[in-house]
């Protein structure tokens, strides 16, 4: 019997000319859990999160939403999938109540105001701003809006690509608190990010990837901020005793 993960690559590679961005990806994301890829820029985060949503196709090797072939059914497969980029893009002359109503829309729900006003405030937008043209509010606040769309859309699997990439760290940890809320009622998260503390703050599973490979996969509760750290910067940069010799020399 097959095993049924909510996300899996299977042996994933993706080359742009020259550059291999992804080489032989294998990674599975559970039920309820947050898997964190850390990384630098080129890594291959966001490739991989492109090629699970089927925005790239992979030149060898397959990925899998619900055990549903992203290449082979791809509207099938992004029906379990919400994404959540960097920066998300919202009418700027539309409220966050009108934002989150049109995009509830779009997926034929069309919840009242009130219940759209629940999910605005577990993603933790503050009451007073649902009134407020998105235009006015600040990073932190359409990444909640970005959440509450998620939560709306009941899907089962999360994409997140940086998140939390130029947030303060009060709107860094309330964006936190609410991915973990979803966690916590059965959805699963692959989210790539730049920031240690948070991927243990928020991960099950810390997966360190490096020009493209996912070099180590971490157990985020088996280990504190520091030691990933540590552990991160031994494949950047190698072991501290070659580092201390390459600074001698």
């Amino acid at each position: 019997m097959t095993t049924k993960h909510m996300l899996e690559a299977r042996g994933l590679c993706k080359t742009f000319g020259d550059n291999e961005a992804l080489v032989d990806l294998n990674l599975t994301v559970e039920q309820g859990e947050v898997v964190c890829l850390l990384g630098a820029n080129g890594a291959g985060k966001t490739t991989t999160i492109n090629l699970f949503l089927g925005f790239l196709k992979p030149d060898r090797g397959s990925a899998f939403v619900t055990n549903i072939d992203v290449v082979k059914e791809p509207v099938e497969a992004r029906k379990h999938i919400a994404y959540l980029p960097e920066s998300v893009a919202l009418y700027p002359k539309l409220t966050g109540i009108e934002n989150i109503a049109f995009f509830d829309k779009l997926t034929g729900a069309e919840r009242s105001e009130t219940e759209l006003a629940v999910l605005l405030r577990d993603a933790g937008l503050p009451e007073s701003a649902h009134g407020r043209r998105t235009s006015t509010y600040s990073k932190g606040m359409r990444q909640k809006v970005g959440i509450a769309i998620a939560m709306a859309r009941n899907s089962r699997v999360l994409l997140l690509d940086e998140p939390l990439s130029g947030l303060d760290p009060s709107a860094a940890n309330d964006l936190g608190q609410s991915i973990c809320r979803l966690r916590d009622q059965g959805c699963s998260v692959l989210m790539a990010t730049h920031d240690i503390f948070r991927a243990k703050e928020i991960g099950n599973r810390i997966g360190i990837m490096m020009a493209g490979r996912l070099v180590q996969v971490l157990d985020a509760n088996a280990l504190d901020a520091k030691e990933i750290e540590h552990i991160y910067l031994e494949h950047l940069h190698g072991p501290t005793e070659q580092r201390e010799e390459a600074r001698v020399a």
